[in-house]
């Protein structure tokens, strides 16, 4: 049975998404919690780092929404498909996420061509962090290793997902700034979905799409797909409805 160590909203500060909005969080800081209820707490829009599960709680906005592809009826686009082929040629290992130097060193090599690229703060994570925010000790728990054999085995990216009963997780993506232009993001949400038919999972969670963030309008171009109504509680049922796909 899981164990709620604390349970805060934050204050309100500039959204990371939409800089003319105030964000907040709902975090709930919990151990021993199970399949099931992760799966749960999926379908009612939160999410997993660690520890630390959260969702919106934003007072004035509601522009994230919690976003969700049909696995089963999932049909590639043409860029998706060419995102796929670019990296055909990685093997793709799923297991438990693994804390090491070579991880550490991926993280920080992608991470400072973002600070370069998007102004982003530099990271200071270092093993004891890595281990917390990606390979919490979690039955869910999943890491998507994606290895060049044709360079040796060198490690090209990784993911960090949850698997639960109904759903595959796809939590982040960080890659080697060497293999840039095989659209490895694009490509991990069709490997998470193939990953979710050969399980017999019926859903690929996306996080929040923000339709006025350009850095993450990507997940409304991967149908069909279903979106959550508002913010359910946890014993109120959760509403998801399908959404036309997006106009070309």
């Amino acid at each position: 049975m899981s164990r709620t160590l604390r349970q805060f909203v934050e204050p309100p500060r500039t959204c990371s998404y939409l800089a003319d909005q105030a964000a907040s969080l709902e975090h709930r800081l919990m151990l021993d919690v199970g399949p099931a209820e992760l799966d749960a707490l999926l379908e009612r829009g939160w999410r997993r780092f660690g520890p630390d599960y959260f969702r919106p709680s934003c007072a004035a906005c509601d522009a994230c929404v919690p976003t969700r592809i049909v696995a089963g009826e999932f049909s590639p686009s043409k860029s998706q498909r060419r995102a796929r082929r670019h990296v055909a040629g990685l093997r793709a290992m799923v297991g438990p996420p693994v804390v090491d130097e070579e991880r550490i060193a991926l993280y920080h090599a992608w991470h400072a061509e973002r600070e370069g690229a998007r102004a982003w703060a530099p990271s200071e994570l270092d093993a004891r962090e890595y281990a917390l925010q990606f390979a919490f000790p979690h039955p869910c728990a999943r890491e998507v290793a994606y290895h060049d054999d044709e360079a040796g085995g060198r490690l090209a990216a990784i993911a960090i997902c949850d698997e639960t009963p109904r759903g595959w997780s796809l939590v982040y993506c960080f890659y080697d700034p060497a293999y840039r232009d095989r659209s490895l993001g694009t490509a991990n949400v069709v490997v998470g979905v193939q990953i979710a038919a050969e399980r017999g999972l019926p859903y690929v969670y996306l996080g929040y799409a923000v339709a006025a963030c350009p850095s993450l309008r990507y997940k409304s171009t991967f149908n069909p797909r279903e979106v959550l109504v508002g913010r359910p509680g946890p014993r109120e049922a959760p509403r998801w409805v399908r959404v036309p796909p997006d106009p070309k």
